[in-house]
């Protein structure tokens, strides 16, 4: 019977705490821009948002652009010159290490907004009415700002490998130079999509330590401890991309 009591006390507490902070509002609000962001926000109309729509056209469109080509060549007699391997092969070593090296830092770039975005939205929202949260959980914006960092580093290792390369040069060592240009195109791919997700996944984590904050001041430590482990999921893949990367020269030098 006390320890019911006690329950009974406690979520009593609990919720007169969360009315007076208000933070009803800020997670329903932070749900539905989560909603919207992965493209399942009932918009009002019985669809889906227009994210999932956009996304979902794109792939259709693609779909039957690559089926319409594959059909034209094929009932012409052509089919032979539908060749994707020829197609990879055709294309510069420089392009595939520049395209790495793009996506590098843009996707890094991508999933540092993304989880800036994420966390710091609900940083804003529960700190108006619990003012000492703001400057603690920033230490979930410098982790997503990290991400954003991984991707310059790469990028910048990856263009030290280019440089300018005489015909000789590169009808000589032509298999070695094709070699390298997709080391450095899977190295950025890499580092990329690490971030990406990295940095999602810092930022809802984030967002749920300041929310949990607000409420309770004891839980911020134990939630920036599984923050920590999700921040170093790019770091995996800034490792493996270094080991890939290095020294796969497209230049004469």
């Amino acid at each position: 019977k006390k320890w019911y009591q006690r329950r009974v006390r406690d979520f009593q507490t609990f919720q007169h705490y969360f009315k007076q902070i208000n933070l009803s509002s800020v997670v329903v609000s932070r749900s539905n821009t989560h909603k919207r962001a992965m493209g399942v926000y009932d918009s009002g109309r019985g669809g889906k948002g227009s994210y999932a729509i956009g996304c979902y056209a794109a792939y259709v469109i693609t779909l039957l652009v690559f089926i319409s080509i594959g059909l034209f060549y094929m009932f012409s007699g052509r089919g032979s010159e539908f060749d994707v391997g020829w197609v990879l092969e055709s294309i510069s070593s420089y392009t595939w290490a520049c395209i790495g090296i793009a996506i590098a830092i843009s996707f890094s770039v991508l999933g540092a907004a993304w989880g800036m975005f994420i966390t710091g939205a609900s940083i804003v929202g529960a700190g108006v009415k619990a003012p000492r949260i703001k400057t603690k959980n920033l230490v979930s914006v410098i982790f997503c700002e990290a991400v954003a960092i991984y991707g310059i580093i790469i990028a910048i290792i990856l263009v030290q490998n280019i440089d300018d390369t005489t015909p000789e040069d590169w009808l000589d060592n032509y298999n070695t130079y094709i070699f390298n240009g997709y080391c450095l195109f899977f190295a950025g791919l890499l580092t990329g999509m690490c971030n990406l997700a990295c940095g999602i996944c810092v930022g809802i984590v984030g967002s749920g330590a300041a929310l949990a904050d607000a409420q309770n001041g004891e839980l911020f430590v134990r939630i920036l401890v599984i923050e920590i482990f999700g921040s170093a999921i790019g770091l995996f893949g800034v490792i493996i991309a270094v080991l890939l990367g290095n020294n796969r020269k497209i230049s004469s030098s």
